[in-house]
């Protein structure tokens, strides 16, 4: 029969007692991770949120107690009321905080049973991932998961005392809103009290959080769900967590300050980490044509480089082609990968760059005195020299070209260096290398639809020096936007807005917008800019990724308490579901079939 904690009162969490407390009578409670019968001594290692410690059922003390104690099993949940001992200096543990200390039982009522569960309840079990989040409540138990949300808590909570220092104020705004284009697709909510008529989760807070600029807010910030029906990747989730934020009367630099602030004392006072500031600020440009990424990993080297003006008159087919044709020749020199990595190696990584739509790769292995490579015949030896000066080459080093349209060129050997890097062992998840890229394009041209779509979203200012280019050269036009990238991962961004209604009916038009359908898709933001709007900006940045990289994690699911698989379902509640069909006709929806 299970127990009632009726008349007791926890008086400490398991690892909170230490060698000051011997002596005290305390009441603990929590899980039984481990039991171990010596034969007349039993011990628990009781084990709740803060830590494990140790209790001892003696059965010269108390054989009644012992006997009990017997039937504890794994997980099961105690109570127990004894004193604090300090343990025979024979068997103190110097791996937990309690080592030193155990607690001589004199009271245990077992609070509830338990199976044994599917999960090993320790730290980094090797356990398949659909197992873990079917079972995701014992999953949670394990103490490196506690700590992932423990942390996440503590960036939470440090993120509104700082915002709340620097003049911020906390205002929720709706989850259910207006349905807007532009973005990835909505979750669609249907209202009862109006037929076929939908409400949208929100992607973001933005229209809202620009509309209390509008009302004088000054300085916003809120950590909020939101919501995109997409496809899911590793750091992807269906409904994920931003700490958004918005400033008026601010420029660039006002908006990247006052956040680096943040960034720079949440890893202090979370890891102890010294984040150097201000953060350097890579131009988007710059960012694509050294790391071939506008979210470069800059903790190595490895940097492209563009060789197209040696090899643009070269014997080469494959490299005169791709300039021919509008495209670039650009190269990598993995440091000393030439002596480390075999023909097999090599070759893999000729069939890694496909993925990204290269066709091959050609490669050039230096050695002391001889070149390794299948092209260095189709090369002159000033223009094999030009090369090797360029990509500053030594013996020992593997140098890996791309010759096609700039698009596969950055992505295939953007993604090759960090396979490499990845191969190397070298890329350190202690540490944590911050850039800003800034300047993005505004607009991008969609090949599929034949125009042109917003880099970021509709609402991004564009440079003031590029405004001449926006009706003849869109592509030429830079925005006011910058992300903040950490170890290759975006883990922010934001703009400075427009505020002038012209300007944005002026950007909605460009981006295929009828003035009908602009005033009738966000004509309460028109209508708003009518009424004097001051000049603002912000950014909102990935609580999750954010906490995921600070807890060396890959996959944001370790750091959201219950997240949704690939196919965007919950594999413990079963979500999404089927539901009776008196809720449907309520909300005047008809299901096919």
């Amino acid at each position: 029969m299970e127990e009632s904690i009726y008349g007791l009162k926890r008086s400490h969490r398991c690892a909170e007692l230490n060698l000051s407390d011997v002596g005290s009578k305390v009441t603990v409670m929590g899980w039984a991770h481990k039991r171990r019968d010596l034969g007349g001594v039993i011990f628990v290692d009781l084990r709740d949120r803060s830590g494990v410690l140790q209790i001892v059922f003696n059965s010269s003390i108390n054989q009644e107690l012992f006997d009990k104690a017997e039937s504890i099993r794994s997980e099961y949940v105690l109570a127990v009321v004894g004193e604090v001992v300090k343990r025979d200096p024979s068997t103190v543990n110097s791996k937990i905080p309690t080592g030193e200390i155990e607690v001589m039982v004199s009271e245990l009522r077992i609070l509830s049973k338990a199976e044994t569960p599917p999960i090993y309840i320790e730290e980094e079990s090797d356990v398949n991932e659909t197992v873990r989040l079917k079972y995701r409540y014992i999953d949670l138990r394990r103490p490196d998961m506690q700590k992932n949300f423990i942390l996440r808590h503590r960036v939470a909570k440090i993120a509104r005392d700082y915002y709340d220092e620097n003049g911020f104020l906390e205002i929720e705004t709706p989850m259910l809103m207006k349905s807007t284009p532009e973005g990835a697709r909505d979750y669609l909510v249907p209202s009862r009290v109006h037929p076929g008529k939908f409400f949208a989760l929100p992607q973001s807070p933005q229209l809202y959080k620009q509309l209390l600029m509008v009302s004088g807010f000054d300085r916003y910030i809120q950590i909020t769900k939101c919501f995109r029906d997409e496809d899911l990747r590793a750091d992807r989730q269906p409904e994920f967590t931003q700490i958004d934020l918005e400033m008026s009367f601010v420029n660039i630099d006002d908006v990247l300050t006052v956040n680096e602030g943040f960034i720079k004392k949440v890893f202090k006072e979370t890891l102890n980490v010294d984040i150097e500031t201000p953060i350097a600020r890579l131009p988007y440009q710059e960012a694509m044509d050294r790391f071939g990424s506008d979210k470069p990993d800059i903790r190595f080297g490895f940097e492209l480089k563009n060789i197209s003006d040696i090899v643009e008159n070269c014997g080469f087919k494959v490299f005169t082609e791709a300039i021919k044709n509008g495209g670039s020749v650009r190269a990598i020199n993995a440091k000393g990968c030439g002596a480390k990595f075999s023909r097999r190696d090599i070759d893999s990584l000729v069939e890694f760059v496909k993925i990204y739509r290269a066709k091959g790769m050609a490669w050039i292995v230096v050695e002391e005195n001889e070149l390794k490579s299948a092209i260095t015949k189709f090369l002159s030896e000033d223009e094999i020299k030009a090369i090797l000066d360029r990509m500053e080459a030594e013996p020992g080093d593997l140098i890996c070209f791309s010759a096609d349209k700039n698009e596969i060129v950055y992505d295939s050997l953007g993604n090759l260096r960090l396979e490499i890097a990845r191969r190397l062992d070298i890329l350190d998840k202690d540490e944590f290398k911050f850039v800003w890229v800034t300047q993005f394009p505004l607009f991008e041209y969609d090949e599929e639809e034949k125009r042109y779509v917003a880099k970021h979203h509709p609402f991004t200012s564009p440079m003031d020096e590029d405004l001449q280019y926006l009706d003849t050269e869109p592509g030429k036009v830079r925005a006011k936007a910058y992300d903040i990238v950490l170890n290759g991962v975006e883990v922010g961004g934001g703009s400075i807005r427009i505020h002038s209604q012209e300007l944005q009916s002026k950007m909605f038009k460009m981006l295929g917008f009828s003035e009908e359908q602009q005033w009738e898709r966000f004509g309460f933001l028109l209508e708003a800019f009518k009424y004097g709007t001051p000049p603002h900006g912000g950014m909102a940045y990935g609580l999750d990724r954010l906490v995921m990289l600070m807890a060396g994690k890959s996959s944001i699911r370790d750091v959201i308490a219950f997240p949704k698989v690939q196919n965007a379902s919950c594999l413990m509640s079963n979500a999404p579901d089927f539901v009776e069909i008196k809720q449907l006709k309520e909300l005047h929806i008809k299901t096919e079939g």
